[in-house]
């Protein structure tokens, strides 16, 4: 038997993203290469998400996340 995660589509910065399974924010910008990152900011459907929550902030089908990273320069 051959069986397969369901996949959750959702939307990074507008742009269709599927995930395996149930997955959570700290998840997706995990597989992102940007959990661990410093100056990075995170929101799903217009509310932003609080680093601390990003563990406990299950993604839902269709949810769109927006993604900053500040950066330097001049």
């Amino acid at each position: 038997m051959n069986a397969t995660a369901p996949t959750l589509g959702i939307f990074v910065n507008d742009r269709p993203h599927a995930l395996a399974g149930a997955a959570t924010l700290k998840g997706l910008l995990g597989e992102l290469g940007l959990a661990d990152k410093r100056g990075v900011a995170a929101a799903v459907n217009g509310e932003v998400v609080a680093r601390g929550a990003w563990e406990s902030r299950l993604l839902a089908e269709r949810d769109r996340v927006l993604v900053i990273r500040a950066t330097q320069g001049g």
